[in-house]
């Protein structure tokens, strides 16, 4: 297995920045996240505080962050990231198929989740509470299962689990109407807590409760404390110092996942800072 420089997580400024970065100092990197960049930033009315780009649209700063890693040769792989491990001198990434990817250092820029966990998550974590259903399914096969929806991209995670698992529900966080291919039982209540003793037995929501052996909680970006297990946070923040380092050698953050304030040019900023940090580790390490 091929071990990347810098494994960057996040394609909205902080993320982009990152790679530019990177790619300008010569090292071998990966970047995830989606080829449609930041929902946050094109859907922005007008940005007017951005140097060099004066009342712009959301759309149009999107478009030229687009045009920049093009010109760049930076491309995006589109698969999301459910787990980090910190392995000595190096890091193991979870894809959502399951895969791992090795790099020497991360740069996490997935911005802020909203919220928070949900009652029992992190209690049952590795004992029927799961963010990936690739990874997972093997272990319910034939047995009842839910799935907690954070957008329309986790339909597809759902018709995978039909193929595996006795039941599936489906609840949707989102207002769009799930369409599937398999058998999905699609419930239209708010999930409120994680039931069980030694492992997950319900799902409850705010009309009753749901028997299940796994809760698959499926969201477009994790709280940072479950992503990468041991990593040091505040709240929703990453505990970070200014030049973005975390508790975690190798391990740099950058943008809303750094904290207030949420702005463009600030996430940009830390992006360059964090990818520069990246870069004076890796020398480190060579000496």
């Amino acid at each position: 297995m091929s071990r990347y420089d810098i494994a960057i997580i996040g394609s909205g400024p902080a993320g982009l920045e990152a790679a530019i970065t990177a790619k300008i100092r010569n090292k071998e990197i990966i970047l995830f996240g989606s080829r449609d960049l930041s929902k946050k930033v094109s859907s922005a009315h007008e940005v007017q505080n951005y140097l060099g780009l004066p009342s712009i649209s959301g759309k149009d700063m999107e478009e030229a962050f687009r045009r920049h890693i093009q010109e760049m040769g930076i491309e995006i792989t589109e698969d999301k990231i459910t787990a980090v491990y910190a392995y000595g001198d190096f890091f193991m990434l979870q894809r959502n198929n399951g895969e791992m990817v090795e790099a020497t250092t991360v740069i996490l820029a997935t911005g802020v989740v909203a919220g928070k966990p949900y009652p029992g998550e992190e209690t049952f974590l590795g004992r029927g509470v799961s963010y990936c259903a690739t990874c997972d399914a093997p272990l319910y096969k034939g047995k009842t299962v839910a799935v907690i929806g954070g957008s329309a991209h986790e339909e597809a995670e759902a018709d995978f689990l039909s193929e595996v698992c006795g039941k599936v529900y489906y609840f949707p966080l989102y207002k769009e109407t799930p369409s599937f291919h398999g058998d999905v039982e699609v419930i239209y209540e708010k999930p409120v807590e994680i039931l069980g003793t030694m492992k997950v037995s319900a799902l409850k929501t705010d009309k009753g409760e749901y028997p299940v052996d796994c809760v698959f909680v499926l969201r477009d970006a994790q709280f940072p404390g479950q992503l990468v297990p041991g990593l040091e946070t505040e709240g929703n923040a990453v505990k970070t110092d200014l030049q973005m380092k975390t508790n975690l050698p190798g391990l740099f953050v950058a943008g809303d996942i750094a904290g207030q304030p949420y702005q463009y040019i600030k996430s940009a900023g830390q992006g360059n800072v964090a990818a520069l940090s990246a870069v004076n580790y890796l020398a480190q390490l060579k000496k």
